[in-house]
């Protein structure tokens, strides 16, 4: 049976994509809409297919990791699940933050007062700038690197500068062969708009090979429905380093004379159609050549493109001529 023709409320039609590879998917939600798995030992993660938080159990407490407002309530249901399971305290009592964005910490006002919120310095100077009750600035702070101790479990903070956002960190837990690094690489899939939404490409394009300095074989990226591992890692920085090239490639040889020529005095119009043109054509290869291997490579590629492009051209300086 042919699929019936879509159409938006304005009249758009809604087009069709290449089906998902398998190895993007993760487990079913249970029917509270949520998965709770371990990730090793005492470590566990929560996911409800877009979003993901992570915990570890401890005899202090329970020590969480982001809180996004799509799971909720049933982060702490997730808890209690594993907690009664394992007969240990699902009392929260710590909560870290990887970064300032509502989607990830949005639900952390569920948790009480009393829990000791961690994150670094920039993250608690932009949630006490966003003043949303929703999500309360972490009271303890860092620079550059943290270590933590919390009932005998390790946790190493580290912030490398700007990538997604200003203030996104990476969270290792060596002691469970896991890192956590929220909205860099979404394993099995490509990342959405303009590269995770991301604020500076350069430290975006940085981040992976940061984390891949560490020793670990679970990957915690914050979205979507299963976990990660090295591999995922660097299948991502090879797609965005395809991406660059493709982009560099793209600049040197479309021409935007037409563009100019056909809207004159219109300068907007024509910067509009030739960078769309520069992205499309860079795109092109990527998402024939990762169709079938990440996961919306052929919905998202040429915004994560466009994005990619203007940082070759703005940061790099690729293409840029001095005026004789």
């Amino acid at each position: 049976m042919a699929t019936p023709v879509m159409r938006t409320p304005s009249g758009r039609l809604l087009r069709d994509y290449a089906p998902l590879p398998m190895s993007a998917m993760g487990p079913a939600l249970n029917d509270q809409g949520y998965y709770v798995g371990r990730v090793e030992g005492n470590l566990y993660w929560v996911t409800d297919g877009v979003y993901q938080s992570a915990f570890l159990t401890t005899p202090d407490g329970v020590v969480l990791f982001d809180a996004p407002p799509t799971i909720g309530h049933n982060i702490q249901r997730a808890v209690d699940e594993i907690a009664a399971a394992n007969g240990v305290t699902n009392k929260v009592s710590h909560l870290i933050y990887s970064h300032h964005h509502s989607d990830h910490v949005g639900a952390s006002s569920l948790f009480d007062k009393s829990v000791t919120r961690i994150g670094h310095e920039e993250t608690r100077r932009l949630l006490l700038r966003d003043d949303d009750p929703a999500k309360p600035p972490n009271e303890e702070t860092f620079g550059d690197r943290r270590s933590l101790e919390i009932g005998g479990e390790r946790i190493e903070l580290a912030w490398y500068g700007a990538n997604h956002s200003p203030d996104n960190i990476l969270i290792h837990l060596p002691d469970h062969d896991a890192l956590m690094m929220v909205d860099i690489v979404n394993p099995g899939w490509a990342p959405v708009y303009v590269s995770n939404l991301t604020q500076d490409i350069p430290g975006y394009l940085e981040a992976p090979a940061n984390a891949l300095t560490y020793s670990w074989k679970h990957y915690i990226g914050g979205h979507l429905g299963r976990l990660g591992t090295r591999y995922d890692v660097t299948l991502h920085q090879q797609y965005m380093a395809d991406i660059s090239e493709s982009s560099k490639t793209a600049l040197g040889t479309v021409d935007p004379t037409p563009y100019f020529m056909k809207y004159g005095a219109n300068t907007w119009a024509a910067v509009k159609g030739y960078l769309d043109e520069v992205s499309a054509v860079a795109a092109a290869p990527v998402i024939e050549k990762y169709t079938g291997v990440l996961a919306a490579a052929d919905v998202f590629t040429e915004s994560t493109t466009f994005w990619v492009m203007e940082s070759v051209r703005l940061d790099l300086g690729y293409g840029s001529q001095v005026h004789a």
